[in-house]
């Protein structure tokens, strides 16, 4: 009996897995065609020019429908945006009145997107840690990013909940669509992806995820549980969830602190100030990971010598 069951799973995953595939492009096809289109651009004539700055670098300009506007996206020039935590033109006094307190006068979300030059974001974590609420109020700010979350692609890509998956199929057939969904989504840019709990435990998922930027969202297991309290989740459909969760948490433990960012979020947080958090932990780990030719100017200029852009 359990070899036919296991034989039963087995097939219906086969079978669904072509069916996935096809409607995964379509879903992905559909999340990012609002995002700007280099052939639309040419379609529609439309004028780049490169407009020379003080430090000689040049500015990819767009001219449309009687407006001139910098593109965003352009990876043809150094952004030259730096830390706005760092940047003391950026701060203004805080409308409480407080001495010694500051507010920037722009959103660093804003000023992240420029400075990731298309690097994706990947939010890791427990489940209830907050990934997917986090990494869409992070996107929303960026303005020029897109949010995807594993989790609801593979739902409605397999038109099953989660629970019903891992009921029907068993937690192995998730994983392997879980892997799949992912192998899609990681070959796009400019997105800010929320993944599933338990996908960082295998290697070639992992592997993915450095084609990007990792942030691990790191919450406690009894805020979690007070998060999750009344939900169905299928890993914790035990007599002591709470035992569970804390000895999965401590199985991923390892994988979640290899990621580049880790972001302690408490229970007196809530999605704006976890969002906040990460932005400047993100920002701080640019300043601290430089690219190879920022430390070759850098190491020149220290040199004495000359640096052209």
């Amino acid at each position: 009996l359990r070899a036919d069951r296991g034989q039963r799973i087995f097939s219906a995953t086969m079978t669904t897995l072509p069916r996935l595939a096809l409607f995964l492009a379509f879903l992905l096809g559909t999340a990012l065609s609002f995002a700007p289109s280099t052939s639309l651009y040419n379609r529609h004539a439309v004028l780049i020019k490169s407009i020379p700055t003080a430090e000689r670098s040049t500015v990819l300009v767009l001219s449309a429908g009687g407006f001139e506007w910098e593109d965003p996206t352009s990876d043809q020039a150094d952004p030259g945006v730096e830390n706005p935590f760092k940047n003391p033109d950026l701060l203004k006094p805080a409308d409480d009145g407080k001495e010694g307190s500051s507010s920037l006068k722009v959103d660093p979300a804003r000023l992240l997107s420029p400075r990731l030059q298309g690097c994706n974001l990947y939010f890791i974590g427990m489940m209830g840690s907050g990934k997917s609420a986090v990494g869409d109020a992070i996107a929303r700010r960026m303005g020029t990013y897109n949010f995807l979350d594993t989790d609801a692609i593979l739902e409605r890509a397999t038109g099953m909940t989660i629970p019903q998956i891992f009921e029907e199929e068993g937690e192995p057939a998730f994983r392997d669509v879980e892997a799949q969904i992912l192998d899609s989504v990681h070959a796009h840019v400019r997105c800010v992806i929320a993944t599933g709990g338990g996908l960082v435990m295998r290697n070639q998922n992992w592997s993915k995820l450095q084609s990007g930027l990792v942030v691990y969202i790191n919450v406690d297991s009894e805020t979690i549980m007070k998060r999750i309290e009344g939900t169905d989740r299928p890993l914790l459909q035990t007599d002591n969830p709470l035992e569970t969760l804390t000895s999965l948490m401590e199985e991923r433990r390892e994988r979640y602190e290899q990621a580049d960012v880790t972001v302690e979020v408490t229970a007196e947080m809530d999605v704006e100030m976890a969002a906040d958090a990460c932005v400047r932990a993100l920002h701080d780990f640019i300043d601290d990971n430089p690219p190879a030719w920022k430390q070759a100017k850098a190491k020149a200029q220290a040199d004495g010598l000359d640096w052209v852009d």
